[in-house]
């Protein structure tokens, strides 16, 4: 089954009646469990229609069952196949060209050659057909599929017994209570917290094996069982902090401040689960390594003449010394962590003997570097596990057990290793990045212990990279710094532009690269950009005859190999090895393709191509790196159609741990800075990004979400401001009451709350002004009738008689020539109430809430006037909340405030200044440094930014700090610009 759903992205909204715009981010979120309701919802429709049947097949790896038509052969489904179908109409057209040019028809190889050319062409432009026309092509492309008449076939798969269709009251409690629990379970396993729409996808799946009458039926039941699932969850996002007048409530009596289905839920077995890691991270009971043991290893070098950093040397100290239970060890990409724990092994084993380390790893081809790099035995953490249930594998007193890559271990599982862990007295530590990615199951837990740990062992000193600026250029993106972007472009390492450019640019390159003997990875944001990747590599491979077509096998994702192609194996096998039996099929593995047999089987061989050395002049010289193992291994058919995909591109998530000369990545708007980071980070010698800023699309128009203004800064600064880490349960609890109780939010609730309780008051006054009916009514229609208002809103503050003012600005010019008089009278009352009202000791002070945000007058509404209350005393409470953590922690951002001063009203001066700071910074999410972080981006952060920095000058006063001293200046403008 597959479905296209075209979804309007304007909509009248119930609030007002208008017509506005969707915002993107609560439809991703839903997206997935709309067409999972969709799908269930025309599987319903096509069998009280057609009478057909349902049935679930499996399709591969790391992917949901596909329902699809009892009765529908898999050919039949391919030979439809959009891509395919326009890769074979090509390659016919080429062979026809080739007959008419030669007389004959093209040998084999030939024909893969034209194969090859075709994949590489554009796709044939699209022709209006009737429909007519179209059903009798389609009708006699199946009939020649099946082998047998279409029309009758169609007819037999029809012919089913009346099907069973259900009410949503068929459908027992107890079992939907059941199916609930079961939803947690399932989802639990994949996430560490989940939202309604993650429960309502899996109730989708879970339920989709049955028919309903109806859609209302069967949205009944997918909602019982959400409300199932969520009553066996804990919710973790707190209740609202303020009342919401009820015209701001929905029918249901939740506030329009908090989007529908955005409540985050975990449930008990996760919260149990990171307790428990966090008990064992502060246990001190394991086993150690005498100091003098220790520095021996540290000051001495190793085997290759190397020596340790300061920073490795410390940080194997602090964990061979520690008694910590479970222990962690940081580091950024290319930090040495592989030698750190090297070190960190000769020392454990001079203390516990030969053997005494162990390492883990989330994958086997992780698991396998792990092995080689230190010389150890070690497992992939799922096999280690299942030979524990099935063969009571365990540890040893005194082990010390290193999980590599931990990053990307889930929580319940590292929950189950570290208690055996624990059992048999030995230790266990976790080395990873928590800014890299992370596990595709519920995780966070590394992350979660790293944090948690003040003084954590931590490696700083990167020696990746062969030019200096890029160690730190990689650290500023490792933390989501923004100016990171600057130094790249500095460096010519970013190129934009559209899709198909960018495409080539990153593939032409890679291939460079690579024809000059060098070690690249060309890397996409998604599968299908991969698979393309691939089937581009290997057509030019095969057109400049470095690779023979003439014996070949079809993959799993309908590209092809043959002799001489390099494949990524994708199923763990421990059945298929050498023959000497030291070499076995791993997921993620890298291969060469040495024959094919004619039964589609293939014949692989490790292949590590060519290293590189630099010489003395800085320049790079190609060299052959060694093999691992010798021998070779035979891939069943089997596993080839559903286990192989080509090697030439991957994703981000299959370069993590690798490391290469040269590294060109594409980047779309939509990836995160964990992905753009671990990318950016693989190669030695040169790491290039290649920016799409459009999105490929077949429509004539523009699409909504591209921006037409897009550079490559502005994307990148979006995708370093995009996290997509998966956060622990307990940091979740934490993040949910910093989103929802600051001042960001509540400040948006408090601005809406007076536009709406003003607006009868604003209205009147524009009124009675002096304009004509026809132009008030014009400028209270206006979009720029909220702006205007909160102008006044402003002035009032500063204490205008907004009353007085208004008119004498109407009558100052006339409209005649104006083509939003709203907008002008925005602009006169923003000029004319610049400053405070009065002059020298008779000005007042504004009336700001935390220094920041005018106050709200002449609210008659009690409701109203009680909600703006509320909002008010928690702005004030949050921005004294974050001046006192800010300076209990010493955040580098107080020092340019100075010392509060001794002086008691001084001081209070000082601290309401810096609070202004503390409100602004809160506002508007810095995390700068600097006071102020970076230029403002809207006009309304224009005029607070000019508000903190007046009392960042006033706190400078007060703590009397010299103006040569004064740090507080905003950079230079690194992020897009955006309108009010």
């Amino acid at each position: 089954l597959h479905t296209h759903v075209v979804i309007s992205n304007k909509a009248k909204t119930v609030l007002d009646g208008k017509w506005r715009s969707l915002d993107g981010r609560p439809m991703h979120a839903a997206v997935v469990a709309l067409s999972e309701l969709h799908e269930a919802v025309f599987a319903d429709h096509m069998t009280r229609t057609f009478g057909v049947s349902w049935e679930a097949r499996e399709m591969g790896r790391d992917r949901n069952p596909a329902w699809a038509i009892t009765g529908v052969p898999e050919e039949l489904i391919a030979e439809f196949s959009t891509r395919a179908r326009h890769i074979d109409v090509e390659t016919d057209r080429l062979i026809a060209e080739y007959v008419a040019a030669h007389g004959r028809r093209p040998t084999p190889a030939a024909i893969m050659k034209l194969r090859a050319q075709a994949t590489l062409a554009t796709r044939p432009e699209k022709q209006v057909r009737s429909l007519a026309d179209l059903t009798a092509e389609w009708r006699e492309r199946a009939t020649k599929t099946l082998g047998r008449d279409a029309t009758t076939w169609a007819r037999e798969v029809t012919d089913n017994d009346k099907p069973l269709l259900l009410r949503a009251d068929d459908v027992p409690l107890d079992v939907i209570g059941e199916i609930g629990r079961s939803v947690v379970e399932v989802v639990g396993e994949k996430r560490s917290t989940w939202r309604r729409w993650n429960l309502m996808a899996e109730a989708s799946r879970e339920t989709m094996g049955w028919r309903f009458a109806t859609i209302q039926d069967r949205e009944a039941i997918v909602a019982m069982v959400a409300d199932a699932a969520e009553l066996v969850s804990l919710r973790l996002t707190p209740p609202e902090l303020a009342t919401s007048p009820v015209v701001f409530r929905r029918p249901d009596g939740t506030s329009v401040f908090r989007p529908k289905s955005s409540t985050v839920f975990t449930s008990e077995s996760q919260l149990a689960a990171e307790d428990r890691l966090l008990e064992r991270a502060a246990n001190l009971s394991a086993p150690t390594v005498p100091l003098t043991t220790v520095e021996k290893i540290t000051r001495n070098p190793d085997a290759d003449g190397r020596m340790l950093g300061d920073d490795q040397a410390d940080a194997l100290t602090r964990i061979a010394v520690s008694g910590r239970l479970l222990d962690v060890l940081v580091g950024p990409a290319g930090a040495g962590k592989t030698t750190a724990m090297n070190a960190l092994r000769r020392a454990w084993e001079a203390e516990h003997g030969p053997g005494s380390v162990v390492g883990l790893a989330p994958s086997a081809v992780a698991a396998q570097v792990l092995a080689d790099d230190l010389g150890i035995a070690t497992e992939n953490t799922a096999k280690w596990w299942q030979n524990h249930l099935i063969h009571g594998t365990t540890f040893e007193a005194g082990q010390l057990v290193i999980i590599d890559q931990a990053s990307l271990a889930g929580t319940l599982s590292l929950d189950r290793i570290t208690h055996l862990a624990q059992d048999a007295g030995a230790k266990l530590l976790l080395v990873g990045d928590y800014a890299q990615l992370q596990s595709v199951d519920a995780g966070g837990a590394f992350a979660m212990i790293a944090r948690d740990r003040a003084n954590r062992p931590e490696l700083v000193d990167v020696h990746r990279f062969a030019h200096a600026w890029e160690k730190t250029a990689s650290l500023e993106l490792r933390h989501g710094r923004t100016q990171a972007i600057d130094t790249y472009l500095s460096h010519e390492r970013i190129t934009d532009g559209d899709g198909e450019a960018m495409t080539d640019a990153a593939y032409n390159a890679w291939r460079a690269d690579r024809d000059a003997g060098l070690v690249s990875v060309l890397i996409a944001e998604t599968h299908e950009d991969v698979t393309t990747l691939n089937g581009r590599a290997r057509a030019d491979l095969i057109l400049n005859k470095t690779l023979n077509p003439d014996r070949e096998v079809e993959l799993r994702d309908g590209t092809a190999a043959g002799v001489g192609d390099t494949i990524i194996t994708r199923q763990n096998n421990r059945n298929l090895r050498t023959l000497a039996g030291r070499d076995w099929v791993r997921n993620g593995d890298i291969w060469t393709v040495t024959a094919v047999g004619d039964d589609g089987t293939i014949t692989i061989a490790r292949d590590y191509g060519t290293g590189t050395t630099v010489r003395d002049d800085g320049t790079i010289r190609a060299r052959r790196r060694g093999r691992r193992f010798g021998g070779s291994i035979v891939l069943p058919t089997s596993y080839v159609a559903e286990h192989v995909d080509l090697g030439y591109a991957v994703t981000a998530y299959r370069a993590q741990g690798v490391t290469t000369d040269t590294a060109h990545v594409l980047v779309e708007p939509t990836s995160t800075r964990e992905t753009f980071y671990v990318a950016m980070t693989r190669g030695r010698h040169a790491n290039h990004a290649y920016v799409t800023l459009d999105r490929a699309d077949d429509h004539a128009q523009p699409h909504p979400g591209d921006d037409p203004h897009a550079t490559a800064r502005s994307v990148l600064y979006g995708v370093l401001q995009h996290s997509g880490a998966e956060l622990s349960a307990h940091e979740t609890i934490v993040a949910e009451q910093e989103q929802w109780g600051s001042i960001a939010q509540l400040a948006a609730e408090y601005e809406t709350i007076a536009a709406a309780a003003q607006h009868d008051r604003w209205a009147t006054l524009i009124r009675n002004s002096g304009l004509t009916h026809e132009q008030a009514e014009s400028a209270i229609e206006s979009e720029a009738f909220g702006p205007l208002t909160a102008e006044l809103r402003r002035a009032e503050a500063n204490h205008h008689d907004v009353d007085a003012l208004l008119p004498r600005l109407v009558a100052v010019r006339g409209f005649g020539d104006a083509e939003d008089i709203a907008a002008v009278l925005h602009y006169r009352v923003e000029r004319a109430t610049a400053r405070p009202a009065g002059s020298g000791r008779t000005r007042k002070p504004s009336r700001l809430i935390a220094g920041l945000l005018p106050q709200t007058h002449g609210v008659i509404d009690a409701e109203m006037r009680a909600a703006l209350d509320e909002r008010e005393a928690l702005i004030e409470a949050r921005a004294e909340a974050v001046l006192d953590d800010a300076l209990t922690e010493c955040a580098p951002w107080t020092k340019a405030l100075g010392t509060p001063p001794n002086d008691r009203r001084r001081a209070a001066a000082w601290r309401k200044s810096a609070r202004a700071i503390a409100a602004y910074r809160d506002r508007y999410r810095v995390i700068d440094d600097t006071p102020l972080g970076a230029p403002p981006e809207s006009a309304a952060q224009t005029i607070d930014a000019a508000r903190a920095r007046a009392a960042l000058d006033k706190a400078r006063v007060a703590a009397e700090v010299p103006d040569d001293a004064h740090v507080a200046r905003s950079p230079s403008r690194g992020g897009p610009s955006r309108a009010l």
